[in-house]
């Protein structure tokens, strides 16, 4: 499987007052095109500063990170807004739905950034529903849906703009089990059909094991599960 992520040295250091915090340290690390990988860890253990490292939201002290032809370390803030958007979907663990948009609305947000055609917008959007079964729900908001259903949305509209990567924080840290395996399902077929390179966050072992490899963080270094 050829590498879709290539992360080598990669460490960061927060400074709190006097003192310095290694949330990562010297981590090197290969990602494959189509997976869905799985992180794992205690709280501090620098698996969200990874995630967000590869998403081009938070920038390392010393390594590098590469995605695709890309080096997202050397980028600069403008440059990595940009490839955020056109690489990048992000899920969470609290839905981020705007509250007063309909479903339909919050997926078509990213396409707004975009030299886009309305009609080709909702093409792409009504896509994206019908790709998490979600397409009866368009014209509903948040507040209409259920807590499964508003995390498929928010899948969806990660995955509209048909990004080279999902990163996924905790994203059934909200839901009950069976919303959690319909959520989890998805994910798993956007790596194994669509091809999409899926890394999660997780505390939860039966979450991880949807992933095709997981990894573990302890202290800001990396051991394979």
């Amino acid at each position: 499987m050829d590498p879709v992520v290539i992360i080598r040295g990669l460490s960061k250091v927060y400074h709190q007052a006097e003192s310095e915090i290694a949330a990562l340290n010297n981590v090197s690390l290969d990602i494959g095109r189509g997976e869905f990988l799985s992180l794992m860890g205690p709280s501090g253990s620098g698996k969200s500063t990874l995630l967000h490292v590869i998403a081009g939201i938070d920038r390392p002290t010393t390594g590098s990170c590469r995605v695709g032809d890309v080096m997202v370390t050397e980028l600069n803030d403008s440059e990595l807004a940009d490839w955020r958007n056109q690489t990048v979907g992000f899920v969470f663990q609290s839905f981020n739905l705007i509250p007063v948009l309909t479903a339909f609305e919050n997926v078509e947000l990213p396409l707004l950034l975009m030299n886009l055609s309305s009609s080709e917008r909702r093409r792409l959007v009504m896509t994206a529903l019908e790709l998490v079964d979600l397409a009866d729900r368009a014209r509903h908001l948040p507040k209409q849906l259920s807590g499964g259903q508003e995390q498929r949305v928010a899948i969806a509209r990660a995955i509209v703009t048909d990004p080279m990567l999902v990163v996924a924080d905790e994203p059934t840290g909200n839901l009950d089990s069976a919303s959690a395996d319909a959520v989890l399902e998805i994910l798993r077929t956007l790596s194994r059909t669509a091809g999409k390179t899926v890394i999660m966050v997780t505390h939860d072992p039966r979450a991880a094991s949807f992933g095709s490899r997981t990894i573990h963080l302890q202290k800001g270094r990396l051991s394979n599960g």
